[in-house]
């Protein structure tokens, strides 16, 4: 059986939380398939089963649902191609890739038009693609910059609005009339003058409200669009009844409702305008973080530099970077040396010096030396690409407390037509007996107050701005749900080596002889362990002989075994030795004990069995631990420390940062089962750390918190990134859930008080229904707004 796959498709035409929810409910119906569709970033996260349901089924069901699934084009400059073989081969390939809807090669303009799906294929993907076949491919060098869609789609609803605008301006004034007293002209009150104006705004400008609203009942749903254009519908040919009875009965005074149905159409569009503006605003995260990317990369290739586009970088290219310059991609340095700001993934202000085989970040600064770099990882696998994507995705998920308004949406259309039928009856049939006018504006009323788009964006528009406002201070959540669920901690537990401190640990105290010196330090060159790494440095700077290990063995949690030219050798922790036969003295013991307990791991060297001495290694603490922890017990959280060190070392550390519980000597594991003990304990918990020891407790946790500059498979098993490995981000991430979710609760609070309270309201006649329009479009305006508010949310 395959592994379940994950698209994420957008999807255009959605006006309100129905639309998405009508979408979400259907592909969820199919076999294999659990979607997860959010009205605000206008995608659908989708997770399918390849053996029970194909792509092209996913988007096919979108599409038959009256939805359009966003598709790109990209123009291309071919070269290379020779007859008219050539270009029927690529268009024929390009046709068979996945996400292709359909491609142009023409042999005469030497250029290809593809359109394709960006959630499943990309544009380096299909340029690769042809260059694959053996030919070239460039984005064409004379295209100008396009507008995004979004801008596109706003210009559009800009001018529809101002021309409705225009048009139902002076049936506005009739209306204003009316409520004033004030003589007008004739010709304003005349019903084929009001008709003429009233009528284009109605089926051009208010088109979109029946195509919509003839979609989604076709299949069985009911959105935003049905209620306008029932309420503009009922107003319009009301008064078009009215009209032609003046053409009956000369004498008779219509009572028209044009300016009613124009003027509701014109504030619903402009609300849609206020609102798709305001939601522009809540992607300035990534538009920030895509603004930090190099455009272009010098790169050697048969011994000359040149300049290309970053697209047409690939793994292995030899790069030279300039001071000043944005470092093209991620890779290692292989010549030259300098220093590079990194702050923009890191977090830390101090340029970071950078010698021949050091790591170098993509869109990190180069600082004051020319440098030739070899490209590791380019495109999507780079760092800020993982960034960007983890940010996306995030922006893009939904938290649950998203699903009751889900539900409430799901049946909110539907009832509210029942309601404005039922307030049409009682009126025509009670209240005012048989006067048609008075219940049909009252139904018109209720039809048109209710929308669900305010209770579709509460939740997502907040999630977006509140992770982006996270991004960009270095915090990434990996989606909604974990931004949530952080405000809920109240226990939070530290790993202690490179989270705590710096990771970075040096030899303080050795007792042995330069030979036993050498051995030691041959043998843990064999190991990646941070303590290793000081004793190989400590070793190199007294220029002491390194020789060939004949058997090396890592012991986790106790220490390293090794044979070096017939000798064994052990370097390890008391119980190591014990598990030898090797005993330690009263003497020794008092050693290891004085160095511990002044913050030093200490470890036993023996050879052959003979104990020969103490090393003691320190790791300084970080400097802003002791702030971050002090934050954290202000916000009322338990905050523990967790360590395979031991208790007399671990102790000393966590008395300098203000932990006043600590875990020592757990092997690693056992993470994960101590962080199960203190759930079990009624607790809420993050577990942070930064090592491969410690994904399994970061997966167990309530809140796993990744530190930045620690391995991948931390981060991938982490719920929270904490880019750059400062401590003090920690509080700001609870923070920042705690600020979102009072910012959802706000706007879900307004949402359904104003629906609450709106539909009685206009049920009764209380409401015109031009005012009840203009309510309804401004309360989606509201949420946004109050929405953007976390942008400048203190932290």
């Amino acid at each position: 059986m395959s592994e379940s796959r994950q698209i994420t498709v957008g999807v255009t035409g959605m006006t309100c939380a129905a639309c998405s929810n009508r979408i979400e409910k259907v592909l969820n119906k199919m076999d294999g398939v659990k979607a997860q569709v959010n009205l605000t970033t206008e995608k659908a996260s989708v997770h399918y089963n390849p053996d029970a349901v194909t792509v092209e089924d996913i988007t096919t069901k979108i599409e038959k649902l009256g939805y359009g699934v966003q598709l790109e084009r990209l123009e291309l400059d071919v070269f290379g191609m020779t007859c008219a073989a050539c270009s029927t081969r690529i268009e024929k390939v390009l046709n068979k890739e996945e996400g292709v809807k359909q491609a142009t090669v023409n042999l005469a303009t030497e250029s290809a038009s593809i359109e394709f799906n960006p959630a499943l294929v990309k544009e380096l993907d299909l340029i690769g693609r042809i260059k694959k076949l053996g030919y070239d491919a460039k984005v064409k060098a004379d295209k100008e910059d396009k507008q995004t869609e979004k801008e596109k789609q706003l210009q559009k609803m800009k001018t529809k609005l101002i021309i409705s605008a225009i048009l139902s301006a002076p049936l506005l004034l009739t209306m204003l009339v009316h409520l004033a007293g004030v003589s007008i002209p004739d010709i304003f009150m005349n019903p084929w003058f009001q008709f003429t104006l009233a009528t284009p705004v109605q089926f051009i400008i208010g088109w979109q409200f029946y195509v919509g609203a003839y979609k989604n009942l076709r299949n069985g749903g009911a959105n935003m669009d049905v209620l306008v254009a029932l309420g503009t519908s009922a107003a319009y040919f009301y008064s078009l009844y009215e009209a032609f009875n003046t053409l009956r009965h000369p004498g008779h005074m219509p009572h028209l409702y044009f300016e009613t149905s124009a003027i509701l159409i014109t504030l619903i569009l402009f609300g849609k305008y206020l609102e798709t503006s305001a939601k522009s605003r809540t992607t300035v995260a990534i538009s920030k973080l895509l603004n930090l990317q190099a455009k272009q990369a010098r790169v050697v290739r048969d011994g000359a530099e040149m300049m290309i586009p970053m697209e047409d970088v690939v793994v292995g290219d030899r790069l030279v970077v300039k001071p000043g310059e944005k470092i093209p991609v991620d890779g290692i340095v292989v010549k030259g040396r300098t220093s590079v700001d990194e702050s923009m993934i890191t977090g830390e202000s101090i340029p970071i010096e950078k010698d021949i085989d050091a790591s170098v970040i993509g869109s990190t600064i180069n600082k004051n030396g020319t440098i030739e770099m070899e490209a590791k990882k380019v495109g999507k696998d780079t760092a800020l690409a993982s960034i960007i994507k983890v940010v996306e995705d995030a922006q893009g998920s939904k938290a649950p407390i998203q699903r009751l308004a889900d539900v409430i949406s799901g049946y909110f259309v539907p009832i509210v037509v029942g309601i404005a039928f039922v307030t049409f009856g009682v009126w025509i049939l009670f209240v005012t007996p048989g006067e048609l006018e008075t219940a049909l504006v009252t139904a018109i009323a209720v039809l048109v107050i209710a929308c669900p788009c305010a209770l579709g964006l509460a939740t997502p528009t907040s999630i977006m701005v509140g992770s982006g406002r996270a991004a960009e201070s270095g915090i990434l959540f990996k989606g909604g749900e974990h931004l949530e669920r952080t405000h809920q901690l109240n226990a939070i537990v530290l790993d202690k080596t490179g989270t705590i401190t710096k990771g970075k640990p040096e030899v303080t105290y050795f007792t042995a002889d330069e030979e036993t010196l050498s051995l030691v330090a041959s043998a843990e060159k064999g190991s990646e362990h941070p303590l290793a790494e000081a004793i190989v440095a400590f070793a190199t700077e007294r220029n002491v002989p390194f020789v060939e290990t004949e058997y090396f063995n890592a012991i986790p949690g106790h220490g390293i075994e090794a044979r070096i030219h017939d000798k064994n050798v052990l370097v390890g922790t008391r119980k190591l030795m014990n598990d030898h036969n090797i005993t330690v003295t009263g003497a020794i013991e008092a050693e290891l004990v004085d160095y511990e307990m002044k913050g030093n791991t200490a470890m036993l060297i023996t050879v052959n069995g003979e104990l020969k001495g103490i090393l003691a290694v320190a790791d300084t603490v970080k400097d802003t631990a002791k702030d971050a922890i002090k934050e954290l017990k202000e916000q009322g959280l338990e905050v523990i420390m967790l360590t395979g060190d031991n208790e007399r070392t671990a102790k000393a550390i966590a008395e300098q940062v203000g932990i006043d519980r600590v875990i020592a000597q757990v092997l690693p594991e056992e993470k994960a089962n101590r962080v199960k003990e203190i759930q079990l304990q009624g607790k809420k918990v993050a577990m942070v750390g930064d090592g491969v020891n410690d994904a399994p407790a970061l997966a167990v946790a309530d809140i796993g918190i990744a530190i930045g500059t620690g391995t991948e498979v931390a981060i991938e098993a982490a719920d929270v990134t904490i880019l750059g490995g400062e401590l003090l981000l920690i509080p700001k991430a609870i923070k920042i859930s705690k600020a979102t979710i009072k910012n959802i609760r706000q706007n879900l609070f307004w949402a359904f008080a104003y629906n609450s309270a709106g539909i009685p309201i206009a049920a009764l006649g209380l409401l015109a229904p031009w005012i009840a329009g203009a309510a309804m479009a401004f309360s989606s305006v509201s949420v946004v707004t109050n929405s953007l508010r976390l942008k400048r949310v203190k932290i």
